[in-house]
């Protein structure tokens, strides 16, 4: 088993950087080798059992804004209110650190409900680098964390859709793996290019949200449009080099 951990674009569901290991490597783990791929101009969401001290540090290091779940049991106490109803704390290493207030980091916490959910948590809370409520609102920040889970159906894809039945993993050598992985990675990322031209194909004014587009049904197009785009016979190559003085 391989785990996998990857930044994909929430409009596009286009996985632009992706870092696995055995499943034994924890998934903070990973998530510090993919924060080289965070620019300046980015929001990076991500969900609950990322925000820790270390992590939050290098991401913000980037100067990517960040907008991560927090776990239920993390504790920030509200030191200033702000107007939307999200409010000012710290980030500290430590639990005596927090107690004594010592070196901290400034971030915003939003908490908010999904009333008329059903099966919704009682609270929701998210930890932003996003200060001001005045050019970031909590309720769109609320609202926009939500297509995270957007996420989901896009590993689904992968371990599902693309394969056709659930995804077992063939080989039987580390080496392998990483090429079998890197290869369903980029079969979907062509897919997904493919999804984001044609939503475009009709120019601005009817062009159409990439991620409303049907993933199985692009896959089925295209399988049956590769046997028109075979463009010569392996062993017509072979022979054809065979007879080639250079």
């Amino acid at each position: 088993m391989t785990r996998l951990l990857a930044l994909a674009e929430t409009g596009t569901h286009a996985i632009f950087a992706a870092a696995f290991d055995a499943y034994a490597v924890a998934e903070t783990t990973l998530a510090g080798r993919l924060l080289d791929r965070l620019q300046p101009g980015m929001l990076c969401l991500a969900d609950r059992g990322f925000v820790g001290f270390d992590l939050w540090q290098a991401a913000c290091a980037t100067k990517a804004e960040l907008l991560w779940r927090l776990r239920a049991n993390q504790v920030f106490a509200c030191e200033t209110a702000l107007p939307d109803g999200s409010y000012l704390s710290h980030l500290y290493v430590s639990p005596a650190h927090r107690r004594r207030r010592e070196g901290g980091v400034l971030v915003r916490v939003i908490d908010y409900q999904l009333d008329g959910v059903p099966a919704a948590e009682p609270v929701y809370r998210l930890i932003t680098t996003l200060l001001d409520p005045a050019t970031a609102p909590a309720g769109e920040l609320a609202a926009l964390y939500h297509e995270r889970w957007e996420a989901e159906v896009l590993f689904a894809e992968i371990k599902v859709t693309l394969p056709g039945r659930r995804l077992m993993l063939r080989s039987r050598r580390a080496d392998l793996v990483e090429q079998e992985v890197y290869g369903l990675l980029l079969a979907h990322f062509a897919l997904r290019h493919l999804m984001a031209q044609a939503s475009q194909a009709l120019g601005a004014a009817d062009a159409r949200d990439p991620d409303t587009l049907s993933f199985l049904h692009t896959v089925r197009v295209v399988r049956r449009h590769l046997p028109l785009h075979a463009a010569f016979s392996p062993s017509a190559t072979a022979a054809d080099a065979d007879d080639d003085p250079g």
